[in-house]
C-alpha cells in the first residue's frame, strides 16, 4: 500500500466484479423515479460505487452520505491503532466549535482577523512554553502554525540553510555545499527536507545499546558547512529526550558558532509538564528554532503543528512574502496557503480549556499508564527499549529477548494482535541497528488503565497462541 495513487489504464478500470461472471447476471432495478423504502431498497444498493470516473448523475445526499460510511467501516478503530501519536479524542464542545469553523480559510487574515488573532495567542502560549526570551521588545520570538511537523520543519531548515548562506556570501566564501547533522532514528521528514532543499545528511548512527544521537560525535560532524544540528525531544523509535544541553555545552566549549533546532515534534507538550526541570529549549543558547505538534500531544485532532524562533534575527527576512491580493497587506512564511482554521481554533480551545495544570495531569497520567504497562511486558519476558519514569515519552517500545529462544518474531506477535483489532507496529530499529526488531505502543489520551489491562491480556493471549504453533504454520498464517 503506498499514499501515491497510481491512476489505472483504462482496460483495467473496467474490470467490473471479482468473481468472473457476475456482470452476466441481471437483475430488475428500481426506476430512477420509483421510491424506496430504504438506501439499501434504492438502486444504487445494487451498483458498484464509482471509482475511476466521476458518475454522469447525482445520488440522493442520504444514499451518498450511507455508501460512503459503509465503506469506511472497513477502516481500523482508530483508538485502537497504537501505532499513531495523533490525537482520536476530543471534547463535544471543541468538536462543535471546529464544525463551525470549517469553511474558514485560515491565511485570509482580513475576513478572518480574530481567527488570525487567535493564532497569535497560541504561538506566545507556545513560545513562553519554551521559555524563550520575553525580556527585549525589540527581539521578540516569531513562530506561525503549520498543518503538521514536517512543514514546521521544512520551514525550520529551510531558516537554517538561507541564514548559513547569508553568512557565507558576506564572508566572500563558498555557500554550495551545506549540511546538517542529525540522528540516523530521525523521522523521515527530515530527510525528505535535506533532499528537497539539497543539503547533505550527515548522521550520527544509533548502536545496539544507543537508540538518540551521541553529543561528542554529533559536534565532531560539524564542519564551516553546517547549517545545523537536529536535536529530538522523543525519537519516534524509542520515545527517548536527546542530550540538547549536552550539544549545546559543547558546541560552546568549544566556540563553535552552530545553531541547534528542536524536533519536539511529540514531546514539546509532554517534557515542560513531566520533567519542568529538563534543560532543552531557549534556555540553552544555541537553540533558536523549535517545532511542536499540536495534533500529537497538543491534543487535537490531526492538521496543526507550530514553529517557534528564538528571534527574528533566526528567520531570514527574505522568506517571508507580504501578500495584499487577500484584501490587506500580511506577512506569509508558509509552504502550503490555503488551509483550514479548525484546527488552530482547536488547539487554543485545548489550552484555555486545560491549562498548564491539565495538560499536566493527562501527560503525568499518561507517564504512569505507560509505566503500569512497560512493568507488565517485562513480567511477560520482553526487553523493554524506551525509558520510564517521565524520562521519554508516554510510550513503550519492546522487543523479544532472543534467550527464550522464540520460534517466531515481533512481526508474528503483531500479526497476532491484529486479529484482536490491536495496530501495535512491529519495525526494524534506525540504520545501523537494524538487525533489532521491536514493537511499540503510543499512549494516548484515551488509552484508559482498563484498556491497558485488556491489551496485556491480548499479548498474553497471541504469546500463548505463538508459542502452540509451529514455524511453518506461523509464515503461512502471516502470508
Amino acid at each position: 500500500m503506498v499514499h501515491l495513487a497510481t491512476v489505472p489504464s483504462n482496460a483495467a478500470a473496467k474490470q467490473g466484479s471479482a468473481v468472473e461472471g457476475m456482470e452476466n447476471i441481471k437483475i430488475d432495478e428500481p426506476a430512477d423515479d420509483e421510491p424506496t423504502a430504504s438506501v439499501y431498497g434504492s438502486r444504487f444498493a445494487t451498483q458498484e460505487l464509482p471509482q475511476h470516473e466521476m458518475p454522469d448523475n447525482e445520488m440522493p445526499k442520504e444514499v451518498a452520505y450511507r455508501l460512503i460510511r459503509d465503506d469506511l467501516t472497513l477502516d481500523g478503530n482508530p483508538m485502537l491503532n497504537l501505532a499513531s501519536f495523533v490525537t482520536t479524542y476530543m471534547e463535544d464542545e471543541v468538536e462543535k466549535l471546529m464544525a463551525e469553523a470549517l469553511p474558514k480559510n485560515f491565511i485570509d487574515y482580513e475576513e478572518y482577523p480574530q481567527t488570525a488573532e487567535i493564532q497569535n495567542r497560541c504561538v506566545s502560549m507556545i513560545a513562553r512554553m519554551f521559555n524563550a526570551p520575553t525580556h527585549d521588545d525589540a527581539d521578540n520570538a516569531m513562530g506561525t502554525s503549520t498543518v503538521g511537523s514536517s512543514e514546521a520543519i521544512m520551514l525550520g531548515v529551510l531558516s537554517l540553510k538561507r541564514r548559513w548562506q547569508n553568512k557565507r556570501k558576506a564572508g566572500g566564501k563558498d555557500y554550495s555545499k551545506p549540511n546538517i547533522v542529525m540522528n540516523s532514528a530521525v523521522q523521515v521528514c527530515w530527510e525528505k527536507a535535506a533532499r528537497y532543499f539539497e543539503v547533505e545528511e550527515r548522521y550520527s548512527y544509533c548502536t545496539e545499546d544507543r537508540y538518540v544521537i551521541d553529543p561528542k560525535e554529533a559536534v565532531e560532524l560539524v564542519d564551516e558547512n553546517t547549517i545545523g544540528i537536529c536535536a529530538i525531544i522523543g525519537t519516534t523509535y524509542t520515545g527517548e529526550y536527546e542530550d540538547v544541553k549536552a550539544i549545546n555545552d559543547l558546541l560552546i566549549e568549544r566556540n563553535i558558532d552552530c545553531p541547534i533546532h528542536v524536533d519536539a515534534a511529540s514531546g514539546g507538550f509532554v517534557a515542560p509538564f513531566v520533567v519542568p526541570e529538563l534543560p532543552w529549549d531557549f534556555r540553552l543558547e544555541r537553540v533558536v528554532s523549535i517545532n511542536v505538534s499540536g495534533h500529537k500531544y497538543g491534543l487535537v485532532y490531526p492538521g496543526v503543528g507550530w514553529v517557534v524562533w528564538r528571534s527574528p534575527e533566526f528567520l531570514p527576512k527574505e522568506l517571508v512574502f507580504n501578500i495584499n491580493y487577500l484584501g490587506a497587506d500580511q506577512a506569509s512564511f508558509t509552504l502550503n496557503f490555503s488551509k483550514g482554521a479548525s484546527q488552530v481554533i482547536g488547539q487554543y480551545y485545548q489550552m484555555i480549556r486545560l491549562g498548564k495544570r491539565g495538560y499536566r495531569s493527562i501527560m503525568m497520567n499518561l507517564t504512569r499508564t505507560a509505566d503500569y504497562l512497560a512493568a507488565n511486558l517485562k513480567q511477560l519476558g520482553f526487553i523493554l527499549m524506551s525509558k520510564g519514569g517521565g524520562q521519554g515519552l508516554p510510550l513503550v517500545a519492546f522487543r523479544l529477548d532472543p534467550a527464550n529462544g522464540h520460534h517466531y518474531d515481533e512481526f508474528a506477535v503483531a500479526h497476532q494482535l491484529r486479529e484482536r483489532g490491536w495496530v501495535v507496529p512491529a519495525y526494524t530499529m534506525a540504520p545501523h541497528s537494524e538487525n533489532l526488531k521491536l514493537m511499540r505502543v503510543v499512549v494516548r489520551e484515551d488509552f484508559s488503565r482498563a484498556r491497558c489491562d485488556t491489551l496485556v491480556k491480548d499479548i498474553k493471549l497471541a504469546l500463548q497462541t505463538l508459542n502452540d504453533m509451529d514455524k511453518k504454520t506461523i509464515e503461512s498464517h502471516q502470508e
